[in-house]
């Protein structure tokens, strides 16, 4: 069996469930990409609506082309339009996984809501939007998971992706927090089902939203002399789901080269 299937046999591929993987140069993509190359059958969620209102734009074609690339690993995949800020679709997201692919084992929330404001011009509109996307949602899709994990005791996963990126990010950095706690807490909630629930902070990730001053300033800083990509976050998810990374529980992980 080779090192990129080394955690579960084709025919016994565990399951895994990443949000927010619209866009092929996302943290979220590698991350699926990263699963389905370690052994795991992934579904995965995008949301259409959110890129067309961000300056990248639509990336016509991107979940179809991601899927493409899990499939050649030998994975079973689904790909589902979520607008994750409607409290009623994380359990829709859970029944229609459930019903296409089977128990989820491993969830991974890369989703978010990110609108740049401070704290004098932030919108109570925008404030309500960044908390029901990247905190009511987290746990709402926690507690689905938790409510339906099926899994062997010490199996099941929560990855949860944050930022500390607060001051003239208002709204994004003080919801991300508020994801910070509600996966911390569902370590201790979720023990009697042995759930890990860990959050991992990559950092400023070039992802196709920096200057090239902004560029240059980061790499300065990093002693590592580099900008983090998108791998290495989910180099990091990989392991944590894994049976290897399954002692790491409860954490909130700097994963940024050593960025201060």
């Amino acid at each position: 069996m080779s090192g990129d299937r080394q955690d579960v046999r084709d025919s016994e591929r565990p399951l895994a469930l990443v949000t927010g993987a619209g866009r092929s140069a996302g943290i979220a993509a590698s991350v699926v990409l990263g699963l389905a190359r370690a052994g795991w059958d992934v579904a995965f969620t995008y949301w259409t609506a959110y890129d067309a209102r961000m300056r990248w734009g639509v990336e016509p074609g991107a979940p179809g082309e991601l899927q493409k690339k899990v499939a050649s690993f030998g994975a079973r995949t689904l790909a589902v339009e979520a607008d994750l800020s409607d409290p009623a679709v994380p359990a829709q997201l859970f029944d229609h996984v459930e019903r296409e692919l089977g128990n989820v084992t491993a969830l991974v929330l890369c989703h978010c809501e990110s609108v740049d404001s401070g704290l004098l011009d932030t919108t109570v509109e925008s404030f309500d939007r960044h908390f029901a996307v990247n905190a009511r949602a987290t746990w709402l899709l926690i507690r689905e998971h938790g409510l339906r994990f099926r899994g062997r005791h010490g199996s099941g996963r929560i990855v949860s992706l944050t930022s500390d990126h607060t001051a003239g990010n208002l709204p994004y950095g003080a919801s991300k927090g508020a994801m910070d706690r509600i996966t911390l807490a569902a370590a201790r909630e979720l023990a009697h089902l042995g759930v890990t629930c860990n959050v991992i902070n990559p950092g400023p990730t070039d992802t196709g939203w920096m200057t090239e001053d902004q560029k240059a300033d980061l790499v300065r800083v990093t002693p590592l002399g580099r900008l983090g990509v998108p791998q290495d976050c989910a180099n990091l998810v990989t392991f944590l789901c894994s049976a290897e990374g399954g002692w790491v529980n409860a954490q909130l992980l700097q994963s940024n080269g050593g960025l201060g």
